[in-house]
């Protein structure tokens, strides 16, 4: 009897094992697959939070390529600094034709062209995207070309963030390479869904920053250099006006004189013949041959004889 039962038993555990084995064959590829699917979701994740904070610092790979491993004395390559270079100048010149053309040959000869320009009756100013490779002899020969009365230059060094960028920008990239792969694979629509959202995410991830990395590039490539050009001084001193501009100022007073005589005359004419005739009429009326006043007096002066005793 025991010999059966142990048989039952043996029987039983055999089968719950084969059991396990096929259910594991069936669906082992499924979650290999999802597992692929949630690691490169994280991945992304922590790539998209790496990127909402601007202030973090670039990744430690990059800092010890710049900076010479981590714990040592800095030994930085100058060949892999990132520099955006400014500089500004103002300079007297002599001619301003001639320094015009100076300024054009000079950028003609160096690859560079105006951002803006300036004009006014002494001064001339240029804002110049110069190659960063030519920007030194540029500023040199630039210099030459009058009295330097201002001279400033400033490189701020974006190394950090150019590289930070640019690494952000290749990890994306493999991203999107993972999750078109996945594209390709999915086999129901909500799964299909989930990874074109992805994508789209990344694809808009990817061209910000693409563009912000084109745009330091820009600063990094060509540098910016104002030139101001101002004319020469005046040496002559102001000795009063001259015997023609004197004639000129008498006859222009004497203008101004005749055009104020029109202006009272006018005015008199407005307003004084009016208030005549209306002084005229009042004289009339009490003086004239109306009399009105002298009328009064009489009656008045009659009742007062009157009234006395004979």
């Amino acid at each position: 009897m025991k010999k059966y039962i142990g048989l039952v038993l043996t029987m039983l555990v055999t089968a719950l094992i084969v059991c396990g084995c096929s259910k594991k064959a069936a669906f082992g590829g499924d979650f290999y697959s999802t597992g692929k699917m949630m690691a490169a979701n994280t991945a992304y994740d922590e790539a998209v939070s790496y990127e909402s904070n601007d202030l973090r610092e670039a990744p430690s790979a990059v800092s010890r390529t710049l900076n010479g491993g981590a714990g040592e004395t800095p030994s930085i390559d100058m060949s892999q600094r990132k520099l955006v270079k400014r500089a500004d100048l103002r300079i007297r010149v002599e001619n301003l034709e001639t320094a015009d053309s100076s300024i054009s040959a000079l950028m003609e000869q160096y690859g560079a062209y105006p951002s803006s320009t300036e004009t006014s009756d002494n001064y001339r100013n240029y804002v110049i995207r110069v190659p960063s490779a030519v920007y030194d002899p540029f500023l040199a020969e630039a210099n030459n070309m009058g009295r330097i009365l201002h001279r400033s230059e400033s490189a701020e060094d974006v190394s950090l963030r150019y590289y930070d960028l640019e690494g952000r920008l290749e990890t994306k990239q493999e991203l999107l390479k993972t999750f078109r792969s996945y594209l390709e694979k999915a086999k129901d629509i909500d799964e299909i869904l989930s990874v074109e959202a992805r994508i789209a995410e990344l694809q808009n991830d990817i061209e910000r920053t693409g563009k912000e990395l084109r745009l330091l590039a820009g600063l990094v490539d060509y540098s910016t250099v104002s030139v101001s050009l101002l004319g020469p001084v005046a040496s002559e001193t102001y000795k009063g006006p001259t015997f023609p501009e004197k004639i000129k100022e008498l006859f222009s007073g004497f203008g101004a004189f005749l055009s104020s005589a029109a202006v009272v005359l006018l005015g008199l004419v407005i307003y004084g013949i009016p208030v005549l005739l209306i002084l005229v009429l009042l004289f009339w009326l009490l003086f004239g041959k109306v009399g009105l006043l002298k009328r009064l007096y009489r009656a008045a002066a009659g009742k007062k004889t009157g009234g006395d005793p004979a």
